[in-house]
């Protein structure tokens, strides 16, 4: 399995699946490839599909940015407490570990076995039996067909 974080620019790369485990006061430890991407301080906070996503302080910033441009629905209200409502800015310690909040660790279902997951601009923190459930890729020809139609081409 290849494993890498990549600097592309100022901007940060995630990528590659990393096991953890949490300990008994809740501490998880970040990745080491991951750690320098994502500086002292980084946001933690709901994700889609039952994980949480974790951005770097500066992709963060522009997360925030998207969600204040977008209109005054009520779905955009909706959305803009969810990733906004639960957010937490955490520290790495010095054995590079970090405490999710306990409320963000219930949502995602994270209790013993973790998955750290690198997408692009962000981490993905995964409960191990979530992400296996959630891992069939069995349609991703007719996915990527469809990804088509936004300028992806493999």
């Amino acid at each position: 399995m290849l494993n890498k974080t990549l600097k592309v620019g100022a901007d940060n790369m995630f990528m590659g699946e990393y096991d953890h485990s949490i300990d008994t006061k809740g501490r998880i430890i970040v990745p080491a490839k991951f750690r320098e991407a994502l500086g002292e301080s980084f946001v933690v906070t709901q994700g889609l599909d039952g994980c949480l996503f974790v951005y770097p302080q500066e992709e963060w910033s522009e997360f925030v940015e998207q969600l204040k441009g977008l209109p005054g629905t009520k779905e955009a209200r909706q959305l803009q407490r969810y990733f906004l409502a639960g957010a937490a800015t955490l520290e790495i310690d010095k054995q590079g570990r970090v405490l999710i909040p306990a409320k963000l660790r219930a949502q995602a279902g994270l209790e013993k076995e973790v998955k750290f997951v690198g997408v692009l601009s962000k981490v993905e923190v995964w409960s191990k039996e979530r992400w296996e459930a959630n891992e069939d890729y069995g349609n991703m020809d007719e996915a990527a067909e469809h990804m088509s139609e936004f300028g992806l081409s493999f």
